[in-house]
């Protein structure tokens, strides 16, 4: 059968069943158990994108804890669908999808002292985008006075594959949500403010997020952004 409707079969078992720095990690998938068809889908999910101007290795999930892999999951919420509600509290993203469900993503986070919460906008979003560091960060790290103009899109680039580029109130926060090919920063505080995802993950989100969609991010379990 075609491979989109291999998928979105698949995707169905699995609800049944239910600034930064890339890192040296080895290649590899680490199946589910045999013959699962959620095995399959985390195989497509986090597999290598040799397609991408930037060829993607693929995930390795030995680093990637299982409670943050991309999933469909409940979530009743009165936001619309295309809402991206993040958690920070416990390093998840949603995807508000509609009837009471979601769709799921790890994420890693900023550490204390570089983070931003509340409602804003995704006002636009980059497929391999340059990364031009904040002069306050520069300022902090003179080492990065070399970037001071932008850094050009690579699999080292610390925006990854993908970037949302979040707004409030018409100003750019500086803050975005973007790709990392660290998997073992997610679920940590590690970056200087942004919201980081796997790579693979970054791009299901592109793909699916709409410009101008409303994003939400909650600092403390219980937040109702305002």
């Amino acid at each position: 059968m075609p491979i989109t409707r291999r998928i979105f079969l698949l995707s169905g078992v699995g609800l049944a069943l239910s600034a930064c720095v890339q890192d040296g990690t080895e290649e590899g998938i680490v199946a589910e158990p045999a013959g699962s068809g959620l095995a399959s889908l985390t195989n497509y999910s986090y597999g290598a994108r040799p397609d991408e101007p930037y060829p993607i290795p693929a995930v390795n999930l030995k680093k990637l804890k299982p409670k943050y892999r991309r999933r469909i999951v409940d979530f009743p919420t009165a936001e619309i669908p295309g809402t991206i509600i993040v958690d920070t509290p416990n390093r998840f993203l949603y995807l508000v999808l509609g009837d009471g469900k979601a769709m799921r993503y790890g994420v890693g986070i900023g550490r204390d002292g570089f983070t931003w919460g509340g409602r804003g906008r995704i006002q636009y979003k980059r497929a391999w985008p340059r990364w031009t560091p904040p002069g306050e960060m520069i300022a902090r790290q003179p080492e990065l006075e070399k970037y001071r103009y932008g850094m050009d899109p690579a699999l080292d680039n610390p925006l990854g594959a993908r970037a949302l580029y979040i707004f409030q109130n018409g100003q750019d926060t500086l803050y975005r949500l973007h790709g990392t090919q660290d998997a073992a920063s997610i679920g940590r505080a590690v970056s200087s403010g942004c919201v980081r995802l796997v790579n693979q993950d970054i791009i299901d989100l592109y793909n699916r997020a709409r410009p101008g969609a409303t994003i939400i991010v909650r600092q403390r379990a219980g937040d109702e952004a305002a």
